[in-house]
């Protein structure tokens, strides 16, 4: 028995309006720029407290501290998803954002991934191990140990295909910021490669060709793990 959540059941449950939930978890962003000089120092409060609420709760988000802000990734490693645990800790910091007057900014939320197309899955796999120093694991081939990189996912293909780039990335959006993001990309001289799976994502290239999906899909799936 698990108490892996899907994506829709934890952006349905009150309490989660600041988060959004993108490839590797669910994420929240808190703003602490327009401080002037105590943002740094807003932020840092903020880390704190969540580092007393993760021991209570026996459960450790990762969090990233910048001058802008803060930013939040909750997962549970052991379902390979979010859970019941993730929902309640994501409860538990926004009430602690919002009584330290730190406003949640939920399009800044994102995930980036590499995807490589390989014929040979395990030679390629092999070398992107070593050269990045990377971990493989289930869920996306190649994560940093230190989850400081974005993940490597070897998607395998029959055979090559030298009329494309194999490696494209996947950026992972929330359902509600992927329209703008999508007409920047197109104003900023990118164009639509390929529509047929939207509105789970949306491939485009830049100028020379280069591929990036936009996929907001896991934001409202219906699936947990």
């Amino acid at each position: 028995m698990t108490d892996a959540i899907s994506p829709r059941d934890f952006r349905a449950a009150p309490g989660t309006a600041d988060w959004r939930v993108v490839g590797d978890g669910a994420r929240a962003y808190f703003r602490t720029g327009d401080r002037g000089a105590g943002s740094f120092a807003a932020g840092a409060a903020l880390v704190a407290a969540i580092a007393v609420l993760a021991e209570q709760a026996g459960h450790h988000p990762d969090v990233d501290l910048r001058y802008g802000g803060v930013g939040v990734r909750l997962i549970s490693h052991d379902v390979g998803d979010i859970s019941e645990r993730d929902l309640a800790l994501a409860r538990e910091i926004s009430a602690t954002a919002r009584a330290l007057g730190l406003p949640a900014e939920p399009a800044a939320v994102q995930s980036l991934q590499i995807a490589i197309d390989a014929v040979d899955v395990a030679a390629v796999r092999a070398f992107w191990r070593a050269v990045l120093g990377y971990s493989p694991v289930e869920d996306a081939d190649l994560a940093d140990p230190r989850a400081l990189g974005p993940n490597v996912w070897i998607q395998s293909i029959e055979e090559p295909r030298p009329e494309r780039n194999t490696i494209h990335l996947d950026l992972y959006l929330p359902r509600d910021a992927v329209d703008t993001r999508l007409a920047a990309a197109l104003a900023a001289g990118g164009r639509l490669v390929d529509d047929s799976n939207a509105p789970e994502w949306w491939t485009l290239a830049d100028p020379e060709g280069n591929e990036v999906d936009l996929a907001p899909w896991r934001d409202d799936s219906e699936w947990s793990a």
